[in-house]
């Protein structure tokens, strides 16, 4: 069986995204591999898993309206270097670029230069993409990809975020 470095896209307009990524590094760390992940969008402090194999560069400074397109761009730039650097790294059998969609969809980053680097990465390296509005060209080069769709939400009967749950 061949083993490969897979492209791995979760996007949709439902809840799960990030999720879905976080579970398969749970599985990638029960097999002794590091993971990596970036978050565009969210602020430091909001670690999703603290183990010793799962490294994570939050970037941003919460979400994109409340937040200046100058902070939202300099956010954006660091969280950009910091994945080129990580894939470039070998220690590191999965990386997840949390929300790039995001700064894809905002024209804060190019999709062709996310696609350039990706095919530049280390072999055997997985890589995990979340956010909204994935574009076309990624749908495209990925391995596999799956549409979160929402089809009932507490939040539109007026229940807020629950601790564990949602965050």
């Amino acid at each position: 069986m061949k083993q490969k470095g897979l492209l791995v896209v979760f996007t949709g307009d439902g809840k799960g995204k990030t999720t879905a990524a976080v579970g398969s590094a749970l599985r990638m760390i029960k097999h002794g591999k590091r993971v990596a992940m970036v978050q565009f969008f969210k602020p430091s402090g909001r670690h999703v898993l603290p183990h010793d194999k799962f490294k994570v560069w939050s970037c941003g400074g919460g979400f994109t309206w409340d937040t200046s397109r100058e902070a939202n761009q300099a956010a954006v730039d660091k969280a950009w270097k910091k994945c080129r650097a990580l894939l470039r790294e070998p220690k590191y059998s999965m990386i997840i670029f949390d929300e790039i969609h995001v700064a894809l969809k905002y024209k804060f980053l190019k999709t062709a230069d996310l696609i350039r680097n990706l095919e530049e990465r280390v072999p055997g390296q997985h890589v995990i993409l979340t956010g909204r509005d994935a574009p076309q060209a990624l749908i495209r080069c990925a391995d596999l990809v799956t549409e979160m769709n929402c089809l009932k939400h507490p939040f539109s009967r007026g229940i807020p975020a629950q601790p564990g749950l949602d965050f």
